[in-house]
């Protein structure tokens, strides 16, 4: 069960958390991207191709989110932004295991917030609130969207993209991991 304090704690760890770092995903077409993105439609989806997806994924994210309905969120919106960005959905989860562990209230030494561990600065630069941040819908589409900005940045280089993604350009230690729990946890096929 989830402590009911996290909420609270999480508004002030955003208060108190560091400023967020200059090179960290401040390009200014990433910002065009990231409102387009946010006004987007709802995703349509698929149902039986959704299906398939949950029952294979929904044995290894019951070992890490507990609660129902927080889970077939994930999944749903995972699935569904991996599919309008041209994703590898299973990649997706691995950045997600990787940066927050499944934990949406989950906050950075840097001060980046939620599932996908999106920077502070944004909410502020989309005219959002930052508690909007730990919502699994805008979280997801907003990681997904700056995942695919630095896929099409590195020409889908794996490597090079998940290190912008993370802030570690020119060190493999991060998308190492990524690879790592994507072959081992998160394919899907």
């Amino acid at each position: 069960m989830r402590n009911p304090l996290r909420p609270l704690m999480f508004l002030l760890l955003c208060f108190l958390s560091a400023p967020a770092c200059a090179d960290r995903q401040q390009d200014p077409r990433l910002g065009r991207l990231l409102q387009q993105a946010l006004a987007a439609d709802a995703c349509f989806e698929d149902k039986f191709t959704e299906q398939v997806w949950r029952a294979a994924m929904e044995p290894k994210l019951l070992k890490l989110v507990a609660d129902d309905q927080e889970r077939a969120d994930i999944l749903h919106h995972v699935h569904c932004e991996a599919r309008r960005l041209d994703l590898p959905p299973g990649l997706v989860m691995a950045v997600i295991d990787v940066e927050s562990r499944f934990d949406r209230w989950a906050v950075s030494s840097a001060g980046a917030v939620g599932l996908m561990q999106i920077m502070p600065f944004w909410p502020g630069e989309l005219g959002m609130t930052n508690h909007e941040l730990v919502r699994i819908a805008q979280n997801v589409r907003m990681g997904c969207t700056i995942l695919r900005f630095y896929l099409d940045r590195e020409k889908g280089d794996y490597t090079k993209a998940l290190a912008r993604y993370n802030g570690s350009v020119g060190r493999r230690n991060y998308a190492d991991l990524v690879l790592t729990r994507l072959a081992n946890r998160w394919q899907f096929h």
